[in-house]
């Protein structure tokens, strides 16, 4: 049976006829080169298949563009084949009626079984599948410059206070220590790794996925403000508004020693040809090995019409089969969003993030990202992001200001 075929059986009510529309349309954020790379990978799965490929790409490392655009197309009636998404707006979509049901599909092809269940907390709803995993992201992770770390007599910093004493060291020889781009959730997606190693993995889930009141106001909190104005003082004066993988580039190049980044930031070293242990070091932000806050690209898949159906049922079966899971991944740097796909292909980064995921997912300590829409709904993720951001540019003085003025956005938030 073709691959056309198939997806048309799964469908049950869609029959091939000429009217099919053979094209799928992708609305994205993978606007850099190492994203764009690991996207070519599931376009030429799908060329084979016969079905072009639309691309619908919105700059903004973050998504929020992205998500902007979409609310307009899905407003005007004008849905894509899929989008690009993270859980909550997965399941606002849903909750709205505007969600396809890929469930014959995902039977079919035992999804059940081989994606994580804390995924399937965003691409189930109701019991139907809407929307199809394409990875699982960390963002718990330091980026390290090897020939920068090797010059100035570093070594890999083991808890928050080696960091720092390593960032030191940069600055002393004249390197920028820190890389990091000055926009809401850059600044927020390191916070989430600062707050998991000053209070531990219990205190973190409380805090940014319980939004227990009690750990968001803490001392402890507080503890992880002032650790995050300590990181200020090691990132250059041209960091506003830069992009992420600009800041990535600063350290592929050697301009800077470091950055706390996802691992989405392992495509762009990847697309640079650059090799783990050997030109950069990969490894847990300090004080959170053992744990892993994660985020996960999904392909939200929209009810389409029904001569667009086989189109996006091709979709999510590529998306989702073994192969197109370890060779897209290899390439983006995240690990596969099922848990039966080998590591043989993956490099040493790579076989790193798929045992801190099984590790992390059996022993309980997987957590949301609040910064990256995970850890709560996206209007609490947005005041957080927006607090974060407050404090690391100064508008906020204090790390008991930022503490008061945390809990008070997220209770309006709620």
């Amino acid at each position: 049976m073709t691959g056309v075929a198939a997806a048309a059986l799964a469908f049950g009510a869609v029959t091939l006829h000429a009217a099919d529309v053979k094209e799928v349309q992708m609305l994205h954020w993978w606007t850099s080169g190492g994203e764009a790379a690991a996207l070519n990978v599931l376009k030429e799965d799908l060329k084979k298949e016969g079905y072009d490929w639309k691309d619908v790409p919105v700059a903004g490392g973050g998504g929020d563009a992205a998500m902007t655009a979409l609310k307009a197309m899905v407003a005007a009636g004008n849905y894509p084949t899929a989008s690009q998404m993270l859980g909550y707006t997965v399941l606002d979509y849903a909750e709205a009626g505007k969600m396809g049901d890929l469930t014959e599909t995902a039977k079919a092809e035992g999804w059940d079984k081989a994606v994580p269940a804390a995924l399937q907390k965003f691409s189930v709803y109701k019991g139907k599948w809407v929307a199809a995993p394409v990875n699982v992201h960390s963002v718990n992770w330091l980026w390290i410059n090897k020939a920068v770390l090797d010059k100035i007599g570093g070594t890999e910093p083991k808890t928050f206070d080696d960091f720092v004493a390593l960032l030191d060291k940069a600055k002393a020889a004249g390197v920028t220590p820190l890389a990091l781009g000055g926009q809401n959730w850059q600044e927020a997606t390191m916070f989430d790794s600062v707050v998991l190693s000053t209070g531990g993995p219990e205190f973190y889930k409380k805090a940014f996925n319980d939004l227990d009141e009690t750990a968001l106001k803490s001392d402890t909190m507080k503890k992880a403000f002032d650790n995050l104005a300590k990181l200020k003082a090691y990132v250059d004066p041209n960091f506003s508004g830069r992009d992420w993988n600009l800041a990535t580039a600063m350290v592929i190049k050697g301009d800077a020693l470091v950055q706390v980044m996802g691992d989405w930031a392992k495509g762009e070293f990847h697309a640079a040809k650059k090799e783990p242990g050997k030109d950069f070091v990969c490894m847990r932000f300090p004080g959170t090995d053992g744990s892993v806050i994660y985020n996960s690209d999904m392909f939200g898949m929209f009810d389409v019409p029904a001569d667009r159906k086989a189109a996006q049922v091709a979709l999510a079966k590529a998306t989702l089969s073994k192969s197109f899971q370890s060779a897209f991944n290899v390439v983006k740097g995240s690990v596969p969003a099922r848990v039966d796909v080998p590591d043989t292909d993956f490099d040493m980064c790579g076989k790193k993030g798929i045992a801190d995921l099984k590790k992390a997912n059996e022993g309980g300590t997987l957590f949301g990202s609040l910064a990256q829409g995970y850890g709560a709904p996206p209007a609490v993720a947005n005041a957080y992001k927006d607090v974060v951001d407050k404090f690391f540019n100064g508008q906020i003085k204090t790390s008991d200001e930022a503490v008061k003025q945390l809990v008070q956005a997220i209770n309006d938030a709620k």
